[in-house]
């Protein structure tokens, strides 16, 4: 039974993160997220049913599209793949529970911060506005820690990457303080204290190997939100285990 679990909430988490797709590139433009129907960029051609198939339908068309031969985004497929696995590591984590809830609202947050960073190298209020009652609410409900662990998470996030910019003069910004100060509400003080650790790490070493490599010049400006996410999401899965073993080391 587990198993035919796990392949409907990859389905959905595919489905979904195809529509999270449209909400990540549309909302930073302006544009509503139900109309127009979603078209080629190219040739403005409605896409059908069979061009809409979350991940299949760019390998089948080969990553183009198929009225004009334009080439499609990676964007799409990586995001539609990215959700359905969220979706199916949060199951295997938590099960069908209160905190699954909880897990899933976050993972679907991380996919559409991660596609509009790294298209726009923006992290929208509206997204972050959207999600924050509705991650409040459920923590509230869901929670084994103090609530003022998770306030003081929140205070901690904001706070750091706040005092960062105004020492840096804008090595982050404030999209990157709000969604620490958000996601803090969610996985607590100590998590939030490592998930930041854990982005800057990413961060310094993924950003140092595309400078060698003349990927991106050296003052170019990387989007710092997917790192945050990765971060987050490692330690809302993992944060008590890898805090406890590395006590363990120095204790």
């Amino acid at each position: 039974m587990s198993i035919f679990i796990a392949i409907y909430v990859t389905l959905l988490g595919l489905m979904l993160g195809s529509f999270y797709n449209v909400v990540a590139l549309r909302i930073p433009a302006g544009e509503s997220i139900v109309h127009p129907p979603s078209r080629c960029s190219g040739c403005g051609t409605r896409l059908g049913t069979r061009d809409l198939i979350p991940v299949f339908s760019f390998l089948i068309s080969r990553g183009r599209c198929r009225y004009c031969s334009a080439k499609l985004s990676a964007l799409y497929p990586l995001g539609e793949t990215a959700t359905g696995l969220l979706f199916l590591w949060v199951y295997l984590r938590t099960g069908l529970t209160g905190e699954s809830l909880v897990g899933l609202t976050l993972g679907s947050l991380g996919v559409i911060v991660t596609v509009t960073d790294m298209k726009y190298m923006r992290i929208p209020n509206k997204v972050l506005l959207f999600f924050a009652p509705l991650l409040i609410i459920l923590r509230l409900i869901y929670h084994d820690q103090s609530l003022w662990n998770y306030v003081l998470g929140a205070l901690a996030g904001g706070g750091i990457i706040l005092l960062i910019i105004l020492i840096s003069g804008g090595g982050m910004g404030m999209g990157d303080a709000k969604l620490l100060a958000l996601c803090g509400l969610v996985i607590g003080l100590p998590g939030t204290l490592l998930a930041l650790f854990i982005a800057c790490v990413f961060g310094t070493v993924v950003g140092g190997v595309l400078m060698l490599t003349g990927t991106i010049k050296r003052k170019q400006h990387i989007p710092f939100g997917p790192w945050l996410i990765i971060g987050i999401l490692i330690a809302y899965g993992y944060g008590s285990q890898i805090i406890s073993g590395y006590l363990s080391l120095i204790g």
